[in-house]
């Protein structure tokens, strides 16, 4: 099984990122193949609403470093995004990336049956952490984006949430979050 991680923190070492660590150490004693990329560090543009993906290439026309992220997220089985939640949101590093996902539906997408030229059956995993305790604090962030990578064909979303973690390293001690983090790899890796 292929599968792609994308760190959206900016903290290489927070706590979404030690979640989804987890995650993917459990993925590959499993014998997932697992490819990361730390969003940060790359140099990407959002989408820019051009349309040249409609109208004049099946891909985004922006040549940078998300182009390696978007091609290997063709390839892959699943997709682990993982990310802190700022003002409410996931991170922009990450909001960036899923904006030029756009590139993926196709022309006709809003009337196509079939809209997204990715194969279908994909597995998402959403990693979101916040330091805000209430779980009720943000709890539409996930299903927001599951809607959306639905459209695209993904099957069987696993949200791994930690809520009232702040200082970094705090998740560690959310054994609950960390068992689920390994559980939900080795349930995903088993079904491929």
């Amino acid at each position: 099984m292929k599968i792609v991680c994308l760190f959206g923190s900016p903290r290489v070492k927070g706590n979404s990122a030690i979640v989804a660590k987890r995650f993917i150490e459990a993925a590959e004693k499993k014998g997932a193949e697992v490819r990361s990329f730390v969003l940060n560090k790359l140099k990407y543009r959002g989408c820019q609403g051009c349309y040249t993906c409609k109208t004049k290439l099946d891909r985004c026309v922006l040549k940078d470093d998300l182009e390696e992220v978007l091609d290997a997220v063709r390839d892959a089985h699943a997709l682990v995004m993982a990310s802190g939640i700022y003002y409410g949101e996931v991170t922009s590093q990450l909001k960036g990336f899923i904006d030029r996902t756009f590139s993926y539906l196709k022309p006709d997408y809003a009337t196509n049956p079939e809209p997204c030229r990715l194969e279908p059956g994909k597995k998402l995993v959403m990693v979101l952490t916040q330091a805000n305790p209430d779980e009720t604090a943000f709890a539409d962030v996930f299903p927001r984006y599951d809607y959306f990578f639905k459209w695209y064909g993904f099957e069987g979303s696993h949200l791994i949430r930690a809520c009232g973690v702040r200082d970094k390293g705090e998740v560690e001690a959310c054994e609950d979050v960390m068992r689920l983090a390994e559980e939900t790899a080795e349930k995903l890796v088993a079904q491929a």
